[in-house]
């Protein structure tokens, strides 16, 4: 299990290619899709709560959601890398 963890680890780059491939911008557009629908409906759910501590933990998560499109959508600008 720690040797999965270490391979894991050591295969994660440090910042994004130049280039992407087309598989990697499908996977983009699904991430993205899936995070957008996620806050979608985390918002949508936390409206119809009446429970505020809830309602409060529903909002944190789509709150989440949102941060994770954000942080897709600013490592797909170009001038996101340019130094």
């Amino acid at each position: 299990m720690q040797q999965q963890m270490n391979m894991q680890q050591q295969a994660m780059m440090a910042q994004p290619p130049e280039m992407i491939s087309t598989k990697d911008a499908l996977y983009l557009t699904d991430a993205l899709s899936w995070n957008l629908i996620a806050m979608k409906k985390a918002h949508f759910f936390a409206s119809q709560c009446q429970d505020q501590e809830i309602k409060q933990a529903i909002d944190r998560v789509g709150q989440m959601h949102q941060r994770h499109y954000q942080q897709l959508l600013h490592q797909l600008q170009p001038s996101a890398h340019v130094q």
